[in-house]
């Protein structure tokens, strides 16, 4: 599995407004420039996340995006599934009409076991976790 660059933006994204720690809106200039994405590409990214709770937009001069919930509360499992909806290996492992050798398939097994274990340790990864981890560092020795 290779993760989109959704994904990958939205937690740096995620993990950019957990780490100002503020209740100010950010615009998404400001956000563009500290994290390296294009301010068109927040946009899109910025969508889903609000659906799923996880941001606040505030419109006006003063308006800009604001985290809408605890760092400690948001994993990257979280912010995976409502990026590339789900976390699974293969297509398969949630939909068995879409491969006629599913009954008969010996590999299908150690892709739902693999998927569970990629799951779970992105489940177990939080915003505050990350924002514990010293800049540069490796994430987990």
């Amino acid at each position: 599995m290779k993760l989109s660059a959704r994904s990958r933006y939205a937690t740096r994204l995620l993990l950019d407004l957990a780490l100002r720690q503020t209740d100010m809106p950010q615009c998404t200039t400001v956000l563009s420039e500290s994290t390296g994405i294009s301010a068109q590409f927040i946009e899109q990214i910025i969508r889903p996340l609000k659906k799923e709770g996880l941001i606040t937009s505030v419109r006006g001069a003063a308006g800009g995006h604001i985290l809408d919930k605890d760092p400690a509360d948001i994993t990257v499992g979280d912010v995976v599934r409502i990026m590339e909806g789900g976390i699974r290996l293969t297509d398969c492992i949630n939909d068995e009409g879409l491969c006629e050798r599913t009954s008969v398939c010996r590999t299908r097994q150690v892709w739902q076991r693999a998927s569970k274990v990629l799951e779970e340790e992105l489940d177990s990864i939080t915003l505050a976790d990350l924002m514990e981890s010293p800049e540069g560092s490796p994430f987990f020795d």
